[in-house]
């Protein structure tokens, strides 16, 4: 009796905090509360009762499938790129065939809203604040998916079909065979299909060709519930869904946040790929200057093909280490340049081109020519395509290399408006960040007109607005401006201000405690979004890292 009452006890005591308890996360206000679990704990010694090993529902040991399931030394599932929250599982599911995913799912949704176990797809473990994690649930390891054979269709509308848990990097090395390649990108590959396509994926060709979920032509998806007979999918198979069949579905997985369904296939639209690329950086001294290029660039019928900036803050010797594969222009002019510690931006460009085309430095020239950037700054580089796609990851090597990857990434990504962003700049650099920063500042423009609206991402209500995107990294153990708690307070103090100033900014790859932020942040769509979550997973199942939901409660 004492064992059943200490776990019944354990999850509403759970729900206290944040309803799920960040192991690896600890603040001074959690401390009361983490002690109270230890007196907990040291009562679960002396009655045998274990409070930190989850217990493994037998019907899970026997559940038939072509996978496997882990109850032991599961501990990387409660772990992710963020390294801020810790949320163990129960157990790992490493399914060979999507029939295991839907057989799991079926059988948690059978076991009713009695049962607390919910169930998270986990790809490359890049979430950034335990999104992919399921306290006390199942973590289904979506990259075990990776070995389904991607199909290609190279026709006057090429396409490939791949899984849910293959990695963008692996799709860009087998569709070059064929000469194409996907027409929107992150701007780090080894992450996997379903866990972008769940969010949005944006880089520099969105202004272009909208983000990774507006070029995708077919998913396939299992849901929260077993929806065969009204969407017309075989019996215990995924739902196949496209903007014409099963269209709602469709729209709604896309930018959902895994709420509604795990991707398991897409059909993603690809495009003749060119051989190289020409890599362009230029500076800017002035924000003003910075953002008019930039827009007038994404607005441009004759442009580049990739666009995006970024800020310097109080660099000194910039241009001497600023990136050894780049040349300046003119090296004796830019050896004379001094930022003198000032806020700079750097624009950053490309141009696709084919070895045969000898007019691509006219074109890049022609280009630049528009650009009101300083003269003494246009640094130059030529790479192959894929080099300049995969050009994060040369960075991770170096920093894991040094043990400086798995550190907290406290990153912080923003859709600002462009009536907005000088107000928001003025603020952010002018004031919050104008000493210092912990990692790249991402500053570039997109066009909503690329973005389909029917989908379930949120962005604002302009033509033209920003990603500004604050990628951190804390220093362990730091008690200093590099440290984690520093960096969270100046994130919050952006955010306040955001909130306080009313500039319409929406999160992008979102973060919020409380089902009344998630309202706010899906302002007038939270209607909508909260009934489909009913019509697709209306017990919560689905992905309860985003605490948008609570298990077995009423949505609307």
């Amino acid at each position: 009796m004492l064992r059943g009452f200490f776990l019944r006890l354990l999850p509403s005591l759970l729900k206290k905090k944040m309803r799920f308890p960040p192991i690896g996360f600890l603040r001074p206000s959690s401390i009361p509360f983490i002690a109270s679990l230890v007196v907990l704990f040291l009562g679960c010694l002396t009655s045998n009762i274990s409070l930190c090993l989850p217990i493994v529902p037998s019907s899970l040991e026997t559940l038939p499938v072509d996978g496997h399931f882990s109850f032991q030394g599961i501990e990387h599932a409660a772990r992710d790129f963020g390294n801020q929250y810790q949320f163990l599982p129960r157990a790992v599911l490493h399914p060979k065939s999507v029939s295991d995913i839907a057989t799991t799912i079926k059988h948690v949704w059978q076991m009713g809203p009695g049962s607390e176990l919910t169930v998270a797809a986990r790809g490359h473990g890049h979430s950034l604040q335990g999104q992919a994690q399921a306290h006390q649930g199942v973590v289904i390891n979506m990259e075990s998916l990776q070995g389904t054979e991607m199909q290609f269709h190279t026709g006057n509308f090429p396409y490939v079909d791949v899984s849910g848990g293959e990695l963008w990097i692996n799709v860009l090395h087998e569709s070059l065979k064929y000469g194409l390649a996907p027409k929107s990108w992150t701007d780090y590959l080894h992450l996997t299909v379903g866990g972008t396509l769940s969010n949005a994926g944006i880089s520099g060709q969105a202004f272009r060709h909208g983000p990774q979920i507006s070029n995708v032509h077919r998913l396939e998806v299992v849901t929260g519930i077993d929806l065969w007979k009204e969407l017309g999918a075989g019996k215990g198979e995924a739902i196949n869904c496209s903007k014409k069949k099963n269209g709602d579905l469709f729209h709604s997985v896309l930018g959902g946040l895994g709420q509604f369904g795990i991707i398991t296939r897409a059909r993603i639209s690809l495009e003749p790929a060119p051989k190289m690329v020409k890599w362009i950086r230029v500076l800017y001294s002035d924000f003003s200057t910075f953002t008019r290029d930039q827009e007038y660039l994404i607005s441009a019928e004759n442009t580049f093909d990739y666009i995006e900036g970024f800020a310097i803050i109080n660099r000194t010797g910039l241009l001497n280490n600023w990136r050894s594969s780049f040349n300046p222009q003119d090296p004796v002019q830019a050896s004379q340049f001094k930022s003198d510690g000032k806020i700079l931006f750097c624009l950053e460009l490309t141009k696709n081109f084919n070895p045969e085309n000898t007019h691509i430095n006219q074109e890049v020239e022609s280009l630049l020519s528009q650009l009101s950037y300083i003269p003494s700054t246009l640094f130059l580089s030529e790479v192959p395509y894929i080099d300049f796609l995969d050009r994060v990851h040369v960075s991770e090597v170096k920093l894991r290399s040094k043990g400086l990857w798995e550190v907290p990434h406290p990153w912080l990504n923003l859709l600002v408006p462009k009536s907005q962003i000088h107000h928001f700049a003025a603020e952010v650099f002018g004031k919050i960040l104008k000493d210092s920063s912990n990692g790249p500042i991402l500053i570039y423009p997109v066009n909503k007109s690329k973005w389909d609206n029917r989908t379930s991402a949120v962005i604002p209500e302009e033509d033209i607005f920003y990603l500004v995107a604050f990628l951190s990294s804390a220093v362990p153990s730091s008690k200093g401006t590099d440290g984690l708690e520093y960096i969270l307070s100046q994130n919050k103090k952006i955010l306040d201000f955001c909130k306080t100033a009313r500039l319409g900014v929406k999160q992008y790859l979102p973060h919020y405690t409380t089902q009344e932020e998630w309202r706010a942040h899906f302002g007038p769509h939270w209607e909508v979004f909260a009934q489909r979550k009913s019509a697709y997973d209306p017990l919560a199942i689905l992905a309860p890292g985003h605490r948008i939901f609570q298990k077995a409660t009423p949505f609307l």
